[in-house]
């Protein structure tokens, strides 16, 4: 695999911490120079350092930003050849209560950022004979909790925008897939995981156990598990594969809601 991915180059955003640092340094050691991407500069500059890339800071829903980021990618390494496009915000909120602002602050990132970023990487892509695009959307992409109407809507948005690139740039040998990572040990489920656990009196540790009882394997992922998987999908061993949707959850979308009640335990 070193061979095959050795001098390719990847963009990964929101690659300062979680899902994205680690899919940066699993990148890495596969030979892919890396460009990381984010808002904050000191932990982004860390994982730079970790994988012997580049960090630029950059907001996705600016298109001079990712005109930076490019340029960069072509001047440093001549060209980009992978983009993972990571970054993500949530607000919550039903359709009723959602601040409108919040809202349009998740669709602008979610949505807008990963669009932005597919239509700047693309004139790279065609020169170096096609690429690769990963876009982090998640399982409420697929199915919806309580309150999270501007997330689900936002994932289920990138689910669609990934078929459609891949339908229209494959004749160009560029491929597009969608990953869902279920449950993540990351700074924003970590947050979520709080704030529903005061919300119900609970501890931050008797919420996780909630959390992962009804899935199969009975935990959350590490990121280091969903960047390897984004890294499948990214590289050589997923040549016939575009337009689809990895979903890594620990099983919990092959659960039968209506039956976690006859559940024992």
């Amino acid at each position: 695999m070193i061979a095959e991915t050795a001098g390719r180059v990847a963009i990964v955003t929101g690659g300062s911490t979680g899902i994205g640092a680690a899919t940066a340094r699993a990148l890495a050691t596969r030979g892919v120079d890396v460009i990381v991407t984010g808002r904050r500069a000191e932990p982004l500059e860390d994982v730079a350092r970790d994988v012997g890339g580049v960090a630029v800071v950059a907001d996705v829903t600016s298109e001079e930003d990712w005109s930076r980021v490019v340029a960069t990618a072509d001047e440093r390494f001549g060209g980009v050849d992978t983009l993972i496009a990571n970054a993500g915000i949530e607000a919550f909120g039903s359709v009723e209560t959602v601040d409108l602002d919040e809202w349009l602050a998740v669709q602008r990132t979610n949505v807008d950022g990963v669009l932005l970023g597919m239509r700047a990487v693309m004139p790279s892509m065609r020169r170096r004979g096609g690429g690769s695009i990963v876009a982090v959307s998640s399982v409420a992409g697929l199915t919806s909790g309580p309150e999270y109407a501007a997330y689900v809507t936002s994932k289920t948005a990138v689910l669609g925008l990934v078929r459609s690139a891949a339908v229209d740039f494959g004749s160009v040998g560029i491929r597009v897939n969608a990953i869902c990572p279920g449950w993540t040990r990351t700074e924003m489920s970590e947050r979520e995981a709080e704030l529903m656990a005061a919300e119900q009196g609970l501890t931050a540790e008797q919420m996780w156990r909630r959390i992962v009882h009804p899935l199969p394997l009975g935990r959350v992922a590490d990121p280091e598990e969903i960047a390897s998987c984004i890294e499948f999908l990214a590289g050589p061993g997923a040549s016939f594969v575009t337009g689809a949707v990895l979903v890594v959850d620990g099983g919990g979308s092959a659960v039968d809601v209506g039956t976690l009640g006859f559940r024992a335990d």
